[in-house]
C-alpha cells in the first residue's frame, strides 16, 4: 500500500526570509519537494492555462502534429518520450506541448482563428511563474549561505533558459497490464520545477532511489499551491545537498492535465560546485559544465537525438 506523503509548505510571501529559507533547506535535503503558497500566480490564470491547455489537447492528432516539437517548442505525441530509459515499453502515456522563452520568437503557436487567446494566456501565465521562481531562487540561495541573488550574479538568471511545459495524460487503462506509465521514473534537469495539477492524482516520489524494492509516495495536489521539486542542475550545484528526487505519474483512471515550468538557468552558465557545499571531506563530485551542454546530452538520452 502506498503512502501519502505530507510534504512542507513554504509561504513566498512570508516577511521572514531567513526563517523561509531555512525551511526551504530543510525540505531540499529531506525531500526535494515542497508546497509553495502565495506564489503571486492567481488561480483563475491557473484555471485559465488548464481550460486553454485542454482545448488543444482535444484537437484532431493530424492539427497537434502540424506544432510538432522542433527547437525545444511545440507538440510531442503519446509515447514520443520514455523517461525510464530502463524500461522495454513503447514510451510514457502522455503529450505535451512546450513553450519557451517568448522574445526568442521561436515559439510555435496555434491559429488565433482555432484558438483565440490561447498565445497571450500562455505567455501571460510564462511571466508570472517565472516571475515567482526568481523570486523563491534568491530564497535558495539565502538557504545555501549565499547572497540573495547569487543566482543573478553568476549569469544564471541573465536569459533564463525556462520552459512551460502543458502535459495531458488520457487515463489510457488498456495499457495498465503493460507496464506503462503517465511519466516513468525520472527526475527533472534543471534548477526547479514549479507543478500544477488540475487535481486528479498520479504524481508519487521515491525518496531513496538506491533502496530495492523502491517505495512510492503519492504527492497529493494542494489548492493554490505549486508544487516545487528541485532539479538535477540544483543537485549538481549544491554537491548532492539538495535532494533532485526520483519521480514518477502512474496512468490515470481519468483524464489529466497538469502544467510543469521548468526554472532553467541561462544557456551559457557555468554550472559549478558552490563552495558552502563543499570541503576537505566532502570535494566536488562533478566537473564544471555549461547548462547548454549538459542539458543537450540529457535529451539525446532522453529522446534518442
Amino acid at each position: 500500500m502506498l503512502d501519502a506523503l505530507q510534504l512542507p509548505v513554504v509561504d513566498l510571501s512570508s516577511p521572514d526570509r531567513f526563517s523561509t529559507a531555512n525551511s526551504i533547506r530543510q525540505a531540499c535535503t529531506d525531500h526535494g519537494f515542497f508546497y509553495l503558497v502565495n506564489h503571486g500566480v492567481d488561480e483563475e490564470l491557473i484555471h485559465k492555462v488548464l481550460e486553454q491547455s485542454s482545448n488543444f489537447f482535444t484537437f484532431p492528432i493530424e492539427e497537434k502534429m502540424k506544432l510538432v516539437k522542433k527547437n525545444h517548442r511545440g507538440y510531442t505525441s503519446l509515447y514520443a518520450e520514455k523517461l525510464d530509459t530502463s524500461l522495454s515499453t513503447k514510451g510514457d502515456s502522455k503529450e505535451s506541448f512546450y513553450v519557451g522563452p517568448p522574445e526568442d520568437g521561436l515559439n510555435q503557436w496555434p491559429s488565433e482563428e482555432d484558438l483565440p487567446s490561447w498565445r497571450s494566456t500562455m505567455e501571460t501565465y510564462y511571466q508570472k511563474v517565472l516571475s515567482a521562481a526568481t523570486k523563491l531562487l534568491s530564497l535558495i540561495a539565502l538557504s545555501l549561505k549565499l547572497d540573495e541573488d547569487f543566482f543573478r550574479k553568476v549569469g544564471a538568471l541573465n536569459e533564463p533558459f525556462a520552459s512551460l511545459r502543458l502535459l495531458h495524460y488520457p487515463g489510457d487503462l488498456d495499457s495498465y497490464s503493460e507496464g506503462i506509465y503517465g511519466a516513468s521514473a525520472h527526475s527533472d534537469y534543471g534548477l526547479i520545477t514549479l507543478l500544477v495539477t488540475d487535481g486528479v492524482p498520479g504524481l508519487q516520489i521515491c525518496r531513496d532511489r538506491s533502496k530495492q524494492p523502491r517505495v512510492w509516495e503519492d504527492v497529493p495536489s494542494m489548492k493554490g499551491a505549486f508544487i516545487v521539486n528541485i532539479g538535477d542542475t540544483m543537485e549538481r550545484w549544491t554537491n548532492c545537498l539538495f535532494r533532485s528526487t526520483l519521480h514518477r505519474v502512474l496512468l490515470p483512471r481519468q483524464e489529466r492535465y497538469s502544467v510543469a515550468f521548468f526554472m532553467n538557468p541561462s544557456k551559457d552558465c557555468v554550472v559549478e560546485c558552490l563552495e558552502s557545499c563543499c570541503s576537505d571531506a566532502c570535494p566536488p563530485r562533478f566537473p564544471p559544465i555549461k547548462y547548454i551542454d549538459y542539458l543537450e546530452e540529457r535529451l539525446r538520452v532522453t529522446y534518442g537525438v
